[in-house]
């Protein structure tokens, strides 16, 4: 049984105590109830899931109110296959249609319609009153500072996607 006496070893600093751990456990924790009060507001008021609103919301957000496929999946933290199946939920509402790339004639972008724009402004505030009740108010004007800082260094240590320059390439009409 020596292997058990190693590995506990091994684990110590990996306990329940680790302050560590438990500021990681923390965060996670309270990003997944965040994430899962938000969405449920933006389903039953406004028939969105919180990830189709955060598509809307930066297309909306984009110069024409067009964006490309491969920003639109940084943007919402997808993988390609991840963002096609949100995409083509959006255009199955009719929220969004897909375009041909206006720099590249190969690659695809997720173009903003009428009816998104009106769902999107609808649910902005749904979306905002939410972030408010849940994330604002707990606190102070100092900590939200603090936290904005501390989560750009964060986000800026682990590294992110390349900038997505280039639009995606597409093959009847769906990004590759």
């Amino acid at each position: 049984m020596w292997w058990m006496a190693e590995t506990m070893e091994s684990t110590r600093g990996l306990g329940a105590t680790d302050p560590r751990l438990d500021v990681w456990r923390t965060f996670l924790q309270a990003h997944a109830r965040l994430f899962r009060r938000l969405d449920d507001e933006l389903r039953q008021e406004h028939g969105l899931s919180l990830p189709e609103y955060e598509a809307l919301m930066h297309i909306g957000r984009a110069p024409a109110r067009r964006v490309r496929m491969s920003q639109l999946a940084q943007q919402v933290l997808l993988s390609k296959s991840g963002v096609t199946r949100l995409v083509d939920r959006l255009v199955a509402d009719g929220l969004i249609e897909r375009s041909t790339c206006s720099t590249d004639a190969r690659g695809a972008e997720a173009v903003l319609t009428r009816a998104g724009l009106e769902r999107l402004r609808a649910a902005a505030g749904t979306h905002l009153r939410g972030i408010d009740r849940y994330f604002v108010s707990a606190l102070t004007t100092d900590e939200l500072n603090t936290i904005s800082r501390t989560m750009r260094s964060v986000s800026d240590r682990a590294g992110g996607a390349s900038s997505g320059e280039a639009c995606e390439p597409v093959i009847d009409g769906l990004p590759t």
